[in-house]
């Protein structure tokens, strides 16, 4: 039997599996830190950032069959204990891109944006440029570049393989076999290990289409930013826009698919204001910028900017239970009580403390009043600071955490 190692080695890696399917079955273990692509041979070399993280991806897809696209991988140990390539020496200089957007202003607000942000907590800090072309030239939609105008273009030059042989039985990469590094990012993987190793019933992964299309909606007591508190329990939100030719409808752009297919699975049938909500995917893959709509992307109410595999641990349909966080230290029962009563029978209260912060748990009669509390009372403020409502999915008021 092979001695643990940090290096993974994958078979029946079909050509339909990218490199990110790879990152995304791997994540939620660990960093990943080279990953080789050996398509001759249907398989893949992986590095993990030490063996514990490989030790726990290979005990985990031990009792669980992993699937990419369909196809059954199978992941043991390798022989290698590093992956050591001609291009190590290159990787000093860090990785490069160039993006190019539609329009100007679009580049503008992305490096605005992200400018000086980590990808992942605490390392791989992001310093964006603005180039001196004018405009890319993409020959090839593959793992190196892609022109999403272009669906059409190539996998790679006619009659070139994007690579050449090497066997796992080898100690070094055949010319052509290219090594790239990668740092850990929340992704659909990371959410499947957030709710226990497996998604929930339902929820299939896949979906690429990001804006939802909420209707039946209450249009006398709904606004952006409350649909905003809600939906932002399970993404970031790019944009809403009331409709107004429908007052009962509304479009929900996430921040992805995955995002996305969350928000429709919990909140579909959902009671609002006295309405049962229905969401639904929107035949608009994205929500046009205008006058009508309302604009989130930045805003430092997404819950989702920071340890968002953390976050979406807490992604559940309504309950009755609200929890709150981010309160003053100084705050009483009696002043969440009268903060929250407005919406609803409130049953009963429980405020502790944790980490040396004051958190809060509020158990209403209906799980309607509760949704109303969340919607109208998240990121508002009490005490002189902005809570953060959540759904908390305990039973009961008498344990002492969410």
């Amino acid at each position: 039997m092979t001695e643990p190692s940090k290096v993974i080695h994958v078979r029946n890696v079909g050509h339909e599996i990218s490199e990110n399917d790879l990152l995304q079955l791997f994540q939620p273990f660990g960093v990943i830190t080279k990953l080789v692509m050996l398509r001759a041979k249907n398989q893949a070399l992986l590095q993990m950032q030490d063996v514990p993280s490989a030790i726990n991806a290979l005990q985990f897809y031990t009792n669980v069959q992993p699937t990419i696209r369909g196809r059954n991988v199978y992941v043991q140990f390798s022989s290698h204990q590093e992956l050591t390539t001609m291009e190590q020496n290159a990787q000093g200089r860090g990785f490069q891109a160039l993006i190019q957007y539609q329009l100007r202003p679009s580049a503008v607000v992305a490096r605005s944006s992200l400018q000086g942000r980590n990808i992942y907590d605490g390392c791989c800090q992001l310093d964006i440029q603005f180039s001196n072309l004018d405009e890319l030239q993409v020959n090839y939609n593959n793992e190196r570049s892609r022109d999403f105008t272009n669906p059409n273009l190539p996998a790679e030059q006619k009659g070139r393989p994007s690579q050449s042989g090497y066997s796992e039985a080898g100690g070094m990469y055949a010319p052509g076999a290219r090594a790239v590094a990668f740092p850990q990012m929340a992704n659909a993987a990371a959410i499947a290990a957030a709710f226990g190793g497996g998604l929930p019933p339902g929820i299939t992964g896949t979906n690429d289409r990001c804006t939802v299309l909420v209707s039946n909606l209450n249009s006398d007591r709904i606004d952006e930013d409350k649909l905003f508190n809600l939906f932002s329990l399970y993404g970031n939100i790019i944009r809403i826009k009331l409709l107004r030719n429908k007052p009962d409808h509304a479009l929900v752009q996430m921040g992805d698919g995955f995002q996305a297919e969350l928000a429709v699975h919990f909140l579909k049938g959902a009671l609002l204001f006295g309405k049962r909500l229905e969401v639904n995917f929107s035949k608009h893959p994205n929500i046009t910028q205008g006058a009508d709509t309302h604009e989130y992307m930045n805003s430092n109410l997404n819950r989702f900017n920071r340890n968002a595999a953390k976050n979406y641990r807490y992604c559940c349909s309504p309950t009755k239970m609200i929890h709150l966080s981010t309160l003053p230290q100084d705050v009483t029962e009696e002043e969440i009580v009268s903060h929250l009563e407005e919406h609803g029978s409130i049953v009963n209260t429980k405020l502790f403390e944790m980490n040396g912060k004051k958190q809060a748990l509020v158990l209403f009669e209906t799980e309607e009043q509760a949704t109303e509390a969340l919607v109208c009372k998240h990121a508002s403020s009490l005490g002189g600071s902005i809570i953060r409502i959540s759904f908390s999915q305990l039973q009961s008021i008498r344990e002492n955490s969410q």
